[in-house]
């Protein structure tokens, strides 16, 4: 089984490779479940990992229906890690009603060869899963990132499972959200081919600030996540005994 591992700076993506990661997710500010890196940290990134670097293309948090702007923007970044050498992008567009924007979305999976596509938890959101699924086999997916639906990827495996099976060999369904060392074995023994997470743990980094930088509750100035080389070691071991 492939263990992807989502990292959302420099050393997640170091602590990854070293612990024995398969492959990663590159993205920035997982707490509002990741946007587009850096041109700086995408560039340090591909310059020093050897495993496969796939990397997020989602230009702004909230939903995933974009402008005419933003989708340029999406293209552009898109353009940047194929000159960088990525080996893959994850992205994905919704309609407002949060079904997939097959147009836009192929129009993306196009831009992206030779890299490989993902299709992100976008899919999460979409009304009739079981048929997205087919559309998105239909326009040469190589696998899609879902919890099956659910809050966490545990309690959506009988949709994961069900999902594969209409897939069949032409998408990877990659199981992902709330996986770790306790859990991971139950997508090998429920037959997937890889599984997703960020196995962070959270570091206090300064002493609580003055006045705080940020506007949303769940954000924290004197904390920060980053992959635990620990867990991802347990999440491998888990998944390959």
């Amino acid at each position: 089984m492939l263990l992807e591992i989502c990292a959302s700076s420099y050393p997640s993506a170091i602590n990854a490779e070293t612990a024995g990661a398969h492959r990663i997710e590159l993205c920035s500010e997982l707490a509002v479940g990741g946007i587009t890196p850096s041109y700086g940290l995408l560039k340090k990134v591909c310059a020093n990992l050897n495993i496969p670097v796939c990397v997020l293309i989602r230009p702004r948090s909230g939903d995933f229906t974009y402008t005419a702007a933003e989708f340029e923007i999406m293209k552009e970044n898109i353009q940047l890690c194929k000159e960088l050498g990525c080996a893959g992008i994850v992205s994905g567009v919704l309609h407002k009603d949060f079904t997939i924007d097959i147009e836009r979305t192929q129009e993306l999976v196009e831009l992206s060869k030779p890299m490989t596509f993902t299709f992100h938890r976008g899919f999460d959101w979409t009304p009739n899963p079981k048929e997205a699924i087919k559309k998105l086999a239909a326009i040469a997916i190589d696998r899609v990132l879902t919890s099956g639906q659910a809050a966490a990827a545990k309690k959506g495996i009988p949709l994961l499972k069900e999902l594969q099976e209409i897939a069949g060999n032409d998408l990877i369904v990659m199981p992902g959200g709330g996986i770790n060392p306790e859990n991971a074995s139950l997508f090998k023994e429920s037959g997937f081919q890889e599984i997703h997470c960020s196995a962070t743990s959270l570091q206090e980094s300064i002493d609580e600030p003055k006045i705080s930088m940020n506007s949303h509750k769940f954000l924290s100035d004197i904390h920060i996540a980053t992959s635990d080389t620990k867990k991802i070691k347990q999440i491998l071991a888990s998944i390959q005994s």
